[in-house]
C-alpha cells in the first residue's frame, strides 16, 4: 500500500531515541524527509547521522517547552525542505514520584514537557499547514491516560489524558484547513529509558497484565504513528488509537493462557 508519504516533510520531536527515533526511521523508509529535535545535541547529532542512511534528515537541539524555539524550528524546517506536512509531538517525561511529593517547580516541569510542548508543537505546525491547506499532526499520549499508575509519576497520566482531549479540540479548530489531528496511546514500551529504570518485578507485572504477554518494541508504536500521518488515514481526525497489546482490557488476562496450559497437559 502506498501511504502517500514520499517527498513529504515530517517533524518528530524527541526524535533522538525510543519511539521518536523509531518513528523517524519509519517515515524515512516511506520516502519522507524528516526533521528531528531533542534537548541533547550529541545524542541528536548521532541519531541524525544514523538516520541519514535512509533519507534526508535535519536536526536542531532545543527545549520544546519554549514556544519561540518551536516556532523557529518549524520555520527552519520549512525553509530547508519547502513544506511542513506532518508533525509528531512525541516528547514526554515520567518518574517515580507520588502525588503529594511534587513541589511547584516539579509540577511546572512536568506540565511543560508533557503538555505545553504539545500545544506549542501544534501551534507551530498549524502556522504552515494552514497556508498549505493540508497536514497531519499526531500526538503521542500514553496508556496512562486511561489507566493511571498510582504512586509512580502521578501527574503523568492526567497530563497525557489532557493530550487526548487537546487532540480533539485542535482537530475541531483545524478541520476547515484540511489539517487532521490524531493521537496514539502507547502501552508498555521498551524504550531506552524504560530499559534503564525498570526492575524485573515491574516488567513481569506489566507483561502479565497484557493480553499479548510482552512489552512493545518502539518500532511497533512507530508504525501506527506513520499510519495516522499517512493518506491511508485520510478520513481520520479527532481520533485516539490505543496500541497497548491489550493491557488491562480484561479482568482475567491469564484466562486463555491457563486454558492453553491445561489443554497441553
Amino acid at each position: 500500500m502506498d501511504l502517500g508519504l514520499t517527498g513529504k516533510t515530517v517533524v518528530v520531536t524527541g526524535g533522538s531515541k525510543g519511539i521518536g527515533y523509531a518513528a523517524a526511521e519509519a517515515f524515512l523508509k516511506e520516502g519522507a524527509k524528516v526533521a528531528i529535535c531533542a534537548r541533547h545535541e550529541e545524542e541528536l547529532k548521532e541519531a541524525a547521522k544514523t538516520l541519514s542512511q535512509y533519507g534526508p534528515v535535519y536536526y536542531e537541539a532545543f527545549d520544546v517547552v519554549d514556544a519561540e524555539y518551536n516556532y523557529r524550528f518549524a520555520e527552519h524546517v520549512n525553509q530547508k525542505f519547502g513544506s511542513l506536512d506532518v508533525w509528531v509531538n512525541n516528547v514526554g517525561v515520567s518518574g517515580p514520584k507520588k502525588g503529594d511529593e511534587y513541589d511547584d517547580e516539579e509540577i511546572d516541569f512536568m506540565t511543560g514537557v508533557c503538555f505545553k510542548s504539545v500545544v506549542y508543537g501544534c501551534q507551530a505546525a498549524f502556522r504552515y499547514m494552514k497556508k498549505q491547506h493540508s497536514g497531519a499532526i499526531v500526538n503521542v499520549s500514553s496508556l496512562a491516560a486511561r489507566c493511571p499508575s498510582a504512586g509512580r509519576s502521578t501527574l503523568y497520566g492526567p497530563l497525557k489524558s489532557a493530550i487526548n482531549n487537546l487532540t480533539n479540540t485542535f482537530a475541531g479548530e483545524y478541520c476547515p484547513y484540511n489539517v487532521r489531528v490524531t493521537c496514539i496511546m502507547p502501552g508498555f514500551t521498551l524504550t531506552p529509558a524504560v530499559k534503564r529504570t525498570i526492575s524485573p518485578e515491574e516488567l513481569n507485572m506489566n507483561t502479565q497484565a497484557t493480553l499479548l504477554r510482552r512489552a512493545a518494541n518502539p518500532e511497533e508504536i512507530a508504525r501506527p504513528i506513520v499510519f495516522l500521518a499517512s493518506s491511508a488515514a485520510s478520513y481520520m481526525t479527532a481520533t485516539t488509537i490505543e496500541v497497548s497489546g491489550g493491557r488491562s482490557m480484561t479482568l482475567n488476562p491469564s484466562f486463555a493462557y491457563d486454558r492453553l496450559a491445561a489443554e497441553q497437559k
